[in-house]
């Protein structure tokens, strides 16, 4: 749960008079003269992706400009997780907001015939895969720099510290890790020394460029990992009746798994998802195996109908393998709890964004959305908001392009200025309040 006397200090900044503000304009200013840098950035992120747990290269260039800034530096957060430490030296008084970013890329073969493509490689799994920003944390990263380096040169005009978070491994946790980049960072104290009252984040979405849209309450849906495996009897596919078919049965647990989602659950309430993605079986075209392996997601906005729905899809799967005589193992892990946007620094962060993005270029009621972010675990500990930005190119339809991970996913680089003036505003104008 969120902390109650974070709260209470956030909303005391909110009602509290403003000191002199720092104008837009010199905002403004500031960000488009480092946008050229700020692109650079982004590509050559780009060009070198890294995944979760693994972003040693990308580690060493956020804190190598950070440094340049004259940034404070803490390495090896959370594993490859980089802290940056800004300090005003203006006089007032010294509230301590964060600013997040991820630095992570997936096991995805990019196909955007761009001139820095990927042409990278990780391990994921025990195999060599082809790695990409198919995400845009490349982006994510080159607009928080481009926030600290704005920050860095007004530090004179303002007081209070901005935190800034370089996470790595939000994509979840790898297999064989116990916990992703949030918690571990996090559980490292990144959130400490200076201790962080309220927290900002934003990702680049599909949708018109140069907006910006979020909600208030539960924004991104919790997710959760769902393993399933199925154990039967082996024997030749020509005498199914002398072994227990596992394949059959996994196909019985998919559409008990789609049933249970689709007729049991109140989508105009609390939207759900429960995918299986994955079914592993057999080796030869005539043998039917004595194991099925599933995996899945599950998307949630609830955690009591989230709770209840588990139980039942356990008993269900349990009672369809029964019936064929098979057993069923079912595990599930949380990958990212639900985020969950503090309503009052949700209402306070609208005019700040719109002071940045113009007017009718923010929307702080879109619905919500059934992806998950582990920023959540951060507004666990703190209030914070998370918005999205939108990257489609210019004339493209957003509901035609490219998804986040789809190998031809791309950011429209005219929206980079925008997320550093985003975050340069919110941090400044949440640490200009008495």
């Amino acid at each position: 749960m969120i902390r109650t006397a974070a709260i209470a200090a956030a909303l005391t900044l909110m009602a509290a008079p403003a000191l002199a503000q720092v104008p837009a304009a010199d905002v403004a200013t500031a960000a488009q003269g480092i946008e050229a840098d700020v692109i650079a950035w982004r590509r050559d992120l780009h060009a070198h992706p890294e995944l979760g747990f693994a972003e040693t290269r990308t580690a060493a260039f956020v804190a190598e400009h950070l440094r340049g800034m004259g940034i404070e530096v803490r390495e090896q957060v959370g594993r490859t997780g980089v802290v940056g430490v800004l300090r005003g030296t203006g006089a007032g008084p010294q509230h301590v907001v964060a600013l997040r970013a991820d630095m992570d890329a997936l096991p995805v073969l990019e196909t955007t015939g761009l001139p820095f493509a990927s042409t990278a490689t990780g391990t994921y799994q025990g195999q060599t895969v082809p790695v990409a920003h198919a995400c845009g944390h490349d982006a994510h990263v080159a607009m928080l720099l481009g926030a600290a380096q704005v920050l860095s040169g007004m530090k004179d005009r303002f007081s209070g510290t901005v935190v800034f978070l370089f996470q790595p491994a939000e994509e979840g946790a790898p297999p064989g890790e116990p916990m992703g980049g949030a918690k571990l960072m996090i559980q490292d104290g990144a959130l400490e020394n200076p201790k962080v009252e309220a927290i900002f984040g934003l990702h680049v979405v599909p949708g018109k460029a140069g907006t910006v849209f979020y909600r208030p309450q539960g924004f991104m849906a919790a997710s959760d990992r769902v393993d399933i495996t199925l154990h039967g009897r082996q024997t030749h596919g020509a005498w199914p009746w002398r072994g227990i078919d596992v394949v059959a049965v996994a196909g019985q647990v998919i559409s008990t798994v789609n049933t249970l989602t689709a007729r049991t659950i109140d989508p105009t309430t609390t939207p759900t998802v429960f995918t299986i993605a994955t079914v592993n079986a057999g080796v030869r075209y005539n043998i039917i195996p004595d194991e099925a392996v599933m995996s899945g997601t599950l998307r949630t906005f609830d955690v009591a109908q989230r709770d209840d729905l588990v139980r039942r899809a356990e008993a269900a799967i349990d009672h369809v393998a029964e019936a064929y005589g098979a057993t069923a193992d079912f595990a599930i892990r949380q990958n990212a709890a639900l985020v969950f946007n503090n309503e009052e620094l949700s209402a306070w962060l609208a005019p700040v964004l719109t002071e940045v993005a113009g007017a009718g270029n923010v929307n702080p009621a879109t619905p919500p959305t059934t992806v998950a972010e582990d920023f959540s675990y951060f507004q666990n500990e703190v209030p914070g908001v998370f918005y999205h930005l939108g990257g489609t190119a210019d004339g493209v339809d957003p509901a035609t392009t490219a998804p986040n991970h789809s190998p031809q996913f791309d950011v429209n680089e005219d929206v980079l200025v925008l997320g550093v003036k985003t975050h340069a505003m919110s941090a400044l104008r949440f640490l200009e309040r008495q």
